[in-house]
């Protein structure tokens, strides 16, 4: 997400590298390079102009510090505006009510039902929210089938009725159900077209005005540019939706959506959606985003992600296992399904600062784990407690049983002897005997 981006911007900064003050002249060097990268990563002319229009405005009335250089302060500008364009701050969404009522909006193709089921699991597992999902999509073949297994994936309930063709009448029968079961919010999967129309229009607008929502999201795919921008404000002059949902962040996307939506439709971006896995929704959070596309990481999000897989009684035994060097190879393996979880690997480096850049072009992803699981799965229980007693002809028995070489199975088994002999050192002796001798010198 943003590569293309992060690297122009970059390029564009060093134009004040050396420089002792901000002057018109290199500014106006600095923004036309700026400017050029974000046409180029399909922000509209109009919004490009204004928005350096503004860093220019700031920049030139900025006193420099002694102790900042230009090329800093520029950076902190552009940071600040571009987390502006983008709305500033995170917009959540408004499930309240008896039952709260979510209505999805989009084109065919956006990945509506997909961003349904998970908007679902969120305000399931993170909200503590009693969810049905509505199968409104009354067109689109096997729409209603993908709903009820993504539905039967996360554990939530999908209402249907088969063979009706009015997507009102379900929608109003489903909130009565939802009334009746206690449940807590209702997400209405509607249809989309290949373009917009006045058919799909006037039956979206039939739909708002029946179930009165207390939210309504637009689902548009991120990959699409300024595409996806001018179908958002199509939908809002007509529909009025309350935000955003981005999808497919993890394809091959420039990133003008992103930039330009919050500018044009004057509507907040709530949600950014990658890949299939329920668990890929993400908040948006306009400032983070401006740290990534400057090359600055995001810290905070990595910190959220490992928080929502961090279980902490599983965490205390895990430390007593490295203390007393009792960490095995299946709590390793239970570690790489901790970590796939968060989400894309690549994309979790990337919020580390200084790394997206290192890892820009090195293939990495959940993929890179299979062999290892590989060779773990293919040992006994015992070998897994106890990998001292795997000796020469059972490292050729795991080597043929996982389909990797005798070269791989040695490495991975010397790499875990490493990583528990550190381990066992940062979380025992090692740092006990360093804290008292610290203390030591203290009292002397």
């Amino acid at each position: 997400m943003f590569e293309n981006l992060v690297e122009r911007l970059e390029r564009s900064f060093k134009i004040l590298k050396g420089e002792g003050k901000i002057t018109e002249i290199n500014v106006a060097e600095t923004l036309k390079d700026i400017r050029r990268a974000l046409l180029d990563a399909d922000v509209s002319y109009k919004i490009a102009k204004q928005f350096c229009d503004d860093v220019k405005q700031k920049a030139m009335g900025m006193n420099v510090l002694t102790a900042v250089k230009p090329e800093q302060m520029m950076v902190k500008i552009v940071h600040d505006e571009l987390a502006a364009l983008m709305g500033s701050e995170s917009s959540d969404i408004n499930v309240k009510g008896h039952p709260g009522i979510v209505l999805v909006a989009g084109l065919q193709g956006s990945g509506k039902t997909t961003f349904s089921g998970k908007l679902a699991l969120n305000c399931k597992s993170k909200r503590g929210m009693k969810v049905m999902l509505a199968a409104c999509d009354v067109y689109r073949p096997a729409a209603i089938d993908q709903l009820k297994v993504l539905g039967s994936q996360i554990g939530v309930p999908v209402y249907s009725e088969d063979g009706v063709k009015d997507p009102v009448s379900i929608a109003k029968n489903a909130i009565a159900k939802a009334k009746a079961e206690g449940v807590s919010v209702v997400i209405i999967d509607t249809a989309g077209r290949l373009a917009v129309d006045e058919e799909m229009m006037d039956e979206i607008s039939a739909l708002k005005k029946a179930t009165s929502p207390t939210e309504t999201l637009f689902v548009v795919d991120a990959m699409t540019g300024q595409d996806a921008v001018e179908t958002a404000k199509a939908f809002n002059d007509r529909l009025d939706f309350d935000g955003v949902v981005l999808t497919k962040m993890d394809g091959d996307t420039r990133g003008g959506a992103a930039l330009s939506i919050k500018a044009v439709v004057g509507k907040p971006i709530k949600f950014v959606s990658s890949g299939e896995k329920m668990e890929a929704l993400d908040v948006f959070h306009p400032k983070r985003i401006a740290d990534r596309i400057l090359g600055m990481g995001d810290v905070v999000t990595l910190v959220e992600k490992a928080q929502e897989q961090f279980d902490e009684e599983q965490a205390r035994k895990l430390k007593k296992k490295l203390v007393k060097n009792q960490f095995t190879l299946m709590d390793f393996y239970d570690q790489i399904q901790q970590v796939k979880k968060m989400g894309n690997i690549k994309d979790l480096a990337s919020m580390i600062p200084g790394m997206g850049k290192a890892l820009k072009d090195v293939d990495i992803d959940n993929d890179s784990f299979k062999s290892v699981e590989a060779i773990i799965l293919s040992m006994t229980p015992q070998e897994r407690e106890k990998p001292e007693i795997i000796n020469g002809s059972r490292r050729k028995r795991i080597a043929d049983g996982s389909g990797t070489s005798l070269q791989e199975v040695n490495r991975l088994l010397k790499q875990f002897e490493d990583t528990r002999r550190m381990m066992k050192t940062v979380m025992g002796g090692g740092m006990q005997n360093a804290m008292r001798r610290m203390a030591g010198r203290r009292r002397r």
